[in-house]
């Protein structure tokens, strides 16, 4: 058998010393603040978290151990368990309209107004005569917010003096877009998916900026037309961006409140699940508990949506 090479003592003894000079220089290099650094950073640090821990997570357990009681603010809390859920699935009429309401939304800014945002970016990625100018157009919604949208929606929709009526030629047997609960709904969904199409318009022409245009050139040679070369070459590399578009997506539909507030406090076929939180928390005869039960679900709801597509996706990273 033949001896293991050792290292000369020397030798050896200088790579021993080489974790404890790092460790020394390290601990220089914190010694080097000064209790003024310290604070500073600290301040840099903490107050954000704090900001978060008592504006987000603090409500948001707040919710979840209300969401086991009966309170109306102002008398004593009572446990009382699992009944505001089975109060709510059971005998709670406006729940699961609103609960199919938001899936349609979520269905609609899925479906058609991130698609058509996503064919956007891809046009205007061509750099086309007045690029800046359509890319401003389309994102102009975005700067606007749902409240306002919902005006806008009043102004457009109105049976008695709105544009779409006027456009339509049905001045005489107007149609009433916001007042029908067949078809309000959608004519809302419209006036949403216009706002949405220009934020993810935005995230994906960012996109696509960034890819390397040496993949559209191999593509190209091996005989890959414009679509193939997008749908097997691009889109696979705008994977992190279908992330935070999903993610938006996902929030824009679920926290949906403002415009349907607006338009008609969210009733009559445009009740969603945020609007039975707020009805059911502020008010004479609020019912805090069962709003915060109301709340948890939408919470789980989202988070679900989310937590499925994320694990779906690390999967797959995990299989490359």
């Amino acid at each position: 058998m033949t001896p293991t090479p050792t290292a000369p003592p020397d030798q050896a003894g200088r790579a021993a010393d080489v974790p404890r000079s790092t460790a020394r220089r390290r601990r220089r290099r914190i010694g080097r603040f000064t209790p003024r650094d310290i604070a500073v950073i600290g301040l840099l640090l903490g107050l954000p978290l704090l900001l978060d821990l008592v504006l987000i997570w603090g409500p948001t357990l707040a919710s979840i151990g209300l969401s086991f009681t009966s309170w109306d603010g102002l008398t004593e809390i009572r446990p009382v368990g699992l009944e505001n859920y089975v109060n709510i699935v059971s005998n709670y009429p406006p729940f699961w309209p609103a609960v199919r309401h938001n899936l349609i939304w979520l269905a609609f800014l899925g479906l058609v107004a991130t698609p058509f945002g996503l064919f956007l970016a891809v046009l205007l990625d061509r750099e086309m005569r007045f690029t800046r100018f359509y890319q401003t157009a389309f994102y102009l919604p975005v700067v606007l917010s749902l409240a306002v949208v919902g005006f806008i929606a009043q102004l457009v929709f109105s049976r008695d003096y709105g544009a779409a009526n006027a456009i339509l030629g049905r001045t005489d047997n107007p149609v009433d877009w916001l007042g029908d609960p067949s078809i309000n709904l959608w004519s809302v969904l419209l006036l949403v998916g216009w706002r949405h199409v220009g934020y993810v318009m935005l995230l994906y022409l960012a996109g696509l900026k960034a890819v390397d245009p040496g993949l559209k050139e191999a593509a190209s040679i091996d005989g890959a037309n414009e679509v193939q070369t997008f749908f097997r070459v691009v889109f696979p590399t705008l994977r992190p961006v279908n992330v935070i578009v999903l993610v938006i997506t996902v929030i824009e539909a679920l926290r949906a409140f403002d415009i349907v507030y607006a338009i008609n406090r969210g009733r009559n076929g445009l009740e969603l699940l945020s609007v039975l939180v707020t009805d059911n928390i502020v008010g004479e005869a609020s019912r805090i508990g069962y709003g915060s039960a109301i709340a948890v679900i939408l919470l789980l709801i989202s988070t679900g949506f989310i937590a499925v597509y994320l694990v779906q996706v690390f999967r797959r990273e995990e299989e490359r």
